[in-house]
């Protein structure tokens, strides 16, 4: 004798259980995912901040330090100024006689002065005294003779006309008057200059005309951006003062104190 048995189907209890398991082991990897993409994006986000960061340091701090610099085989030569800077600005106008230009960042902007040579820069293809940037600079001053070129590199931060991101640029004698980016989301650039026997530093605009040869040391902060994330966020500023961002970007303030090295008593 044969028994027939009947299939046996899903009831839609048990395929409306499964769904719903289906669906939150779904979610849970959609958020899991969400999460680890977030967080990758904050840490590459503030990778680049660190790299642009520290590389306007690098770039500024060194030329800070060769500010005054006069090769040992001038003899003789009536260096200018080694510094000039500006409070809200960038420096304009001709190298011995600059004035501020202001700036909608609200970015500082320096002025630095040395002689150059073949050891003290690189030289460029033709072998020529190169400024921050890499032009070529033509001496423009006799006394100097074959043994260094006058240069004269400005720093500041602006917006870019093309992107519209912060910069940190640089105008180079080689070319003046034609400023060139060198780290993109740097946006400010904070300098305090410590005057020779003074107990604290103090901004640009609040030192005398004749007193640029007199600085022994700056401070220098730069502010960098980043990209875009989800919320505003608070960061310490080049006074040491926590800050919410007045949007939805990251920041951070990078520093470091510059020591002049080849000032002389004879500035003093």
């Amino acid at each position: 004798m044969r028994w027939w048995r009947g299939a046996r189907g899903h009831t839609l209890v048990e395929f409306v259980i499964a769904m719903a398991l289906g669906l939150i082991v779904t979610a849970g990897a959609i958020s899991l995912y969400t999460t680890q993409r977030s967080a990758f994006e904050r840490a590459s986000n503030a990778t680049r901040m660190r790299e642009a960061g520290l590389t306007a340091l690098m770039l500024i701090g060194p030329q800070l330090q060769m500010a005054g610099f006069v090769p040992a085989g001038v003899v003789g030569y009536n260096a200018p100024s080694p510094l000039f800077g500006c409070s809200g600005g960038r420096p304009t106008g001709a190298a011995d006689s600059p004035g501020c230009t202001t700036l909608s960042t609200g970015s500082d902007g320096v002025a630095i002065r040395y002689v150059g040579d073949g050891v003290s820069t690189w030289p460029s293809s033709s072998g020529q005294i190169t400024d921050c940037v890499g032009q070529g600079v033509k001496s423009s001053d006799a006394a100097l003779g074959s043994e260094g070129v006058p240069v004269v590199n400005r720093y500041f931060a602006n917006v870019s006309e093309s992107t519209g991101e912060p910069e940190l640029y640089c105008d180079g004698n080689g070319n003046a008057g034609s400023a060139q980016p060198l780290v993109e989301g740097v946006e400010r650039v904070r300098l305090r200059y410590w005057l020779a026997g003074a107990p604290v530093a103090i901004d640009a605009s609040a030192v005398p005309a004749d007193q640029w040869t007199n600085i022994v040391a700056v401070d220098l902060c730069v502010i960098v951006r980043g990209a875009p994330q989800g919320q505003r966020s608070r960061y310490v500023d080049c006074d040491g003062v926590s800050t919410l961002g007045t949007d939805l970007r990251p920041r951070q303030a990078f520093s470091r104190r510059v020591a002049l090295r080849n000032r002389t008593e004879s500035s003093s």
